[in-house]
């Protein structure tokens, strides 16, 4: 039985995401060579995706997520709409758990980041299936009974994580990289970097929590 000390608040997990895009608002913005304000957009939809899940506090976790998606699909970003999308995918995926825990952070993660994508056929969690092992180290399969992951899925996602391996990255780190590079975030430097601050967050926050128990 989970112990409910090691659940995760996504309230709590959201904001931090929200604080660390804060200090590195300016940062962000200079990245953003078009608009200028990717560091500003980023801020912002994070506090509104933790004041989202703030009204929802006390629901399960696919109503907050999908309450957050709600809100976050009315942003006019392009960021905001895949992060709407993920939220959204997220939903779906958490549909009927109480609660989520620190074992589900690659699905949580690589869903949101994935900007729905799972519905197209690329499956996100799948995507997480696939990294598992790698960060642990096992070197067990992936599950083959975890939806419809293709070959090239499985190519890009451990290429990008060996290839980051490979320039001195932690295992940590590494994961960030794959996960980033294998969803929308890596179409522009901008989205890249704080694709991989929101990544990072999550990850280390998770992390931090697991190790409690």
């Amino acid at each position: 039985m989970p112990n409910p000390s090691n659940q995760l608040d996504l309230v709590n997990l959201f904001q931090t995401v929200a604080t660390t895009l804060a200090q590195n608002q300016q940062s962000l913005n200079q990245a953003d060579t078009f608009n200028h304000n990717h560091g500003d957009n980023m801020v912002q939809m994070f506090e509104m995706i933790s004041n989202a899940m703030r009204e929802k506090k006390n629901s399960d976790p696919a109503s907050q997520l999908a309450h957050a998606g709600q809100v976050l699909s009315q942003g006019k970003s392009g960021s905001a709409q895949v992060y709407a999308r993920g939220l959204t995918q997220a939903a779906q995926e958490f549909k009927g758990q109480n609660q989520i825990n620190p074992e589900d952070v690659l699905k949580l993660i690589a869903t949101l980041m994935g900007g729905g994508q799972a519905s197209t056929g690329r499956t996100s969690p799948g995507i997480a299936d696939v990294l598992s092992p790698l960060l642990s180290g096992s070197g067990a399969q992936p599950q083959q009974d975890s939806g419809p992951i293709g070959v090239n899925d499985l190519l890009n996602a451990g290429m990008a994580f060996l290839n980051a391996k490979q320039q001195g990255s932690s295992n940590l780190d590494a994961l960030v990289k794959a996960i980033v590079a294998d969803s929308p975030m890596s179409e522009s430097e901008h989205r890249s970097e704080s694709g991989a601050l929101v990544a990072n967050t999550l990850l280390r926050a998770i992390t931090a929590l697991a190790s409690k128990k």
